[in-house]
């Protein structure tokens, strides 16, 4: 069986930043043309691959997410660590509520990567049944449990409202609850 090593891995899985900005209640419209600002240059990076915006909602939150990709980790890093980007961050920090929170991962691997930078990674279609396996219970029972209580709170019926939330609650607990618990649980199979 074939197995790839973070360091080492024949291919690049690509790299993700998560970009959190919680914005001054005042200043988002100011936040949304910075947005018009760094999103051409960042695409003019090479690498680039996408670049997602998750928006507030409306007088329930104040936080911005961006989550940007990259066809590889060195590429992602130097959009992250370039002087255009800094610049950009330095003019928004009036906008901001706190700093410039992000974090960068290499694909889905780090839900699966032991400790260590030189891990041995499991095989991708061990990582597949393995995240299918958990997402798979969490989509039939999420919106079950979810979607009464977003109507006894009085939230709007509307499918993406609702596809928004529920997806949120699934990827955090994917990310947060389930996963790292997970792995350990089946790290023998995973690693076998």
């Amino acid at each position: 069986m074939e197995k790839e090593t973070a360091a080492t891995g024949d291919k690049d899985p690509g790299a993700t930043a998560v970009i959190t900005h919680r914005i001054c209640a005042d200043k988002q419209a100011a936040y949304e043309q910075w947005l018009e600002e760094i999103g051409p240059l960042c695409r003019t990076y090479p690498g680039f691959l996408d670049w997602h915006i998750i928006r507030p909602i409306p007088g329930l939150t104040s936080t911005y997410t961006v989550v940007i990709r990259f066809d590889t980790k060195p590429h992602l890093q130097a959009w992250m660590e370039s002087g255009d980007r800094r610049r950009l961050i330095a003019k928004a920090q009036p906008l901001l509520l706190e700093g410039d929170d992000f974090f960068i991962r290499s694909g889905l691997d780090f839900w699966f990567t032991p400790g260590g930078a030189k891990a041995q990674l499991p095989t991708r279609w061990k990582q597949f049944l393995a995240t299918w396996s958990v997402i798979y219970p969490l989509v039939l029972s999420i919106p079950l449990l979810v979607m009464p209580l977003l109507r006894w709170l009085g939230v709007p019926d509307t499918r993406w409202l609702n596809t928004l939330l529920i997806t949120g609650i699934i990827v955090f607990l994917m990310v947060y609850a389930i996963m790292p618990r997970y792995t350990r649980l089946i790290r023998r199979w995973l690693f076998d």
